[in-house]
């Protein structure tokens, strides 16, 4: 965006541009895949299940976007490599990074935890966003633009209470590593034309990974809801599908001087 342009909704469009978004198959990630669809973008759908990932693409082809798909295992550097190859030789852009790609594990107290389960959510929350990131920095710096958008979680901004068997610490510890990562790319990029930022969701039920971080009984689930609920200052959780505006919003030229911010959207949790 030049300086001294007008406002136009055009802004916000990502017309031409290539996105890959990891983690796609499901939840938040294809949220983000469809919405960056509709904005314009071509779409590569990436995630370690083939199937789920071709699904999101799918429906973004339906809606009249452009996608493909592909396998990734973000914590294993060939595969993230051959995901970066494959999008290189297909479009010869990469403009949009999304590291959506994340797993947890159940609710163990720090003493509880084991060693496997730490390492486990580590390596895809925390050196997945890494791996990512370090494959696609040299096209975009290459390019001289880019946009990277991490996606954190309010976990990583603060303690979490087990009494909610909500999330644990090994993810809370990769969310916040996600948050720092991405202040430090943005310090380091932003020379080369590239812009790095976060998103911090609050309690956005009904995606995988609540499946996953929730093992519980319709009781507890229905108990923990109406906690979170009582402790949310607009007294509901969110819909993924909120996220996607402020998705689109980083990605396109309307947030050209927006880099290094790890953005709640959480109704005011992180406001008490």
């Amino acid at each position: 965006m030049n300086q001294g342009s007008k406002f136009s909704l055009d802004l916000f469009r990502l017309d031409g541009q290539v996105a890959v978004v990891t983690g796609s198959g499901s939840g938040l990630g294809n949220v983000f895949a469809r919405a960056l669809g509709v904005a314009g973008a071509t779409v590569v759908s990436a995630d370690i299940n083939l199937f789920a990932a071709e699904e999101t693409a799918e429906e973004i082809r339906r809606m009249g976007g452009q996608a493909t798909s592909v396998a990734v295992d973000v914590s294993d550097p060939e595969s993230v490599k051959a995901m970066s190859e494959i999008t290189l030789n297909a479009y010869d852009r990469l403009d949009i990074l999304v590291n959506n790609a994340g797993i947890a594990s159940p609710a163990d107290r720090i003493h509880d935890m084991s060693v496997d389960d730490w390492d486990r959510v580590n390596a895809v929350n925390t050196r997945g966003v890494f791996l990512c990131t370090n494959a696609v920095l040299p096209q975009m710096m290459t390019q001289k633009s880019g946009s990277i958008i991490n996606i954190s979680s309010v976990a990583g901004l603060g303690g979490v209470s087990n009494d909610l068997s909500a999330v644990a610490a090994n993810y809370s510890v990769s969310k916040g590593a996600v948050a720092t990562l991405t202040k430090q790319i943005a310090v380091e990029y932003g020379k080369d034309g590239i812009r790095c930022n976060a998103i911090a969701p609050g309690w956005h039920l009904g995606t995988q990974l609540g499946r996953e971080a929730l093992p519980l009984s319709e009781t507890d689930m229905n108990a923990m809801i109406a906690k979170l609920h009582e402790l949310t200052p607009m007294n509901r959780t969110g819909d993924p599908e909120e996220l996607a505006g402020l998705l689109v919003y980083l990605a396109s030229d309307a947030a050209s001087f927006m880099t290094g911010q790890v953005i709640a959207h959480d109704g005011g949790w992180t406001a008490w």
